[in-house]
């Protein structure tokens, strides 16, 4: 059990100039863990020292940072099967405090609209023009076109309130809630372009693997076919792998969205950022 008398009385010692005295403290409350944090924001308030105050965020972001390091290694050590856990435990690197609950609920909120309109004897193609009506029509999601480089594209809990993201924040959603409705569609790594391919192994099919057809949820879920990605992989002088293709794992995904985060971060000089989210790439390699 956690003493509030010992734990503030550390608190009101973190402005001690003593170097070894200040890292006693500072290991002292790290221990603690998440629990301490609450009398931290607390103490923070009342601080008029801005020694105390900057190490008293500082530790809060440490002890935060810690959370979300243990949480992406038991996410990844237990098969990363649940891609939506992944990708919030990543939120959560700049959101500590986020809702996971009112993420959930805002996806339930347009598969259940997409359900209600759902013909299960549809065609694969009927399926996702119905996934693209009630995604892009009626919920207005669109690709972040005018600022493709904010790293708050690659937020979920913030593409779900503006309604915009970048290709592979899109993607996730899209992907996620077909998955929901049993629609077999799942995320593929292309280079420079973050793309979805339709699977179904029991129909005939042009392609290897059961993919009847791609789609680019930047683009408003665009279908497209083999040949537009033969195509794309050429302009960029790179040769067809056979992983350019294929659906790519959830970890590979989560994997993705870090990259684009300590690109966009680098872009903004965040070096800190860029550290620390290198930090969590390491976790999953």
């Amino acid at each position: 059990m956690i003493d509030p008398i010992e734990i503030n009385s550390l608190i009101r010692l973190l402005d001690d100039p003593d170097q070894e005295i200040f890292e006693h403290i500072h290991n002292k409350l790290i221990s603690y863990g998440s629990e301490v944090i609450e009398y931290l924001e607390s103490a923070w308030e009342q601080a008029f020292d801005p020694i105390q105050q900057e190490r008293i965020a500082d530790l809060v972001h440490e002890i935060q940072f810690g959370i979300v390091k243990e949480d992406l290694k038991l996410w990844y050590q237990g098969g990363a099967f649940d891609l939506l856990q992944g990708v919030l435990t990543i939120n959560k690197y700049q959101y500590p405090d986020l809702d996971e609950q009112k993420v959930i609920n805002q996806i339930e909120a347009i598969k259940r609209d997409i359900w209600l309109q759902m013909i299960y004897n549809g065609s694969p193609a009927e399926q996702v023009k119905l996934i693209n009506h009630v995604f892009y029509n009626i919920h207005g999601f669109s690709g972040n076109t005018s600022n493709h480089q904010d790293p708050q594209n690659s937020y979920l809990n913030q593409v779900l309130e503006i309604k915009k993201g970048n290709q592979i924040s899109l993607a996730i959603i899209y992907s996620i809630i077909a998955q929901k409705l049993d629609i077999p569609v799942y995320g593929v790594n292309l280079p420079q372009h973050f793309i979805l391919a339709y699977v179904d192994e029991t129909q005939e099919s042009e392609f290897e693997g059961g993919i009847l057809f791609y789609i680019n949820a930047f683009n408003k879920g665009f279908i497209f076919g083999r040949r537009d990605v033969d195509m794309f992989l050429k302009q960029l002088n790179l040769k067809s792998e056979k992983q350019f293709y294929e659906p790519c794992s959830n970890a590979d995904i989560v994997r993705r969205v870090l990259r684009n985060l300590i690109s966009a971060y680098e872009n903004l000089g965040s070096t800190e950022k860029v550290a620390e989210l290198n930090e969590l790439l390491k976790i999953l390699e």
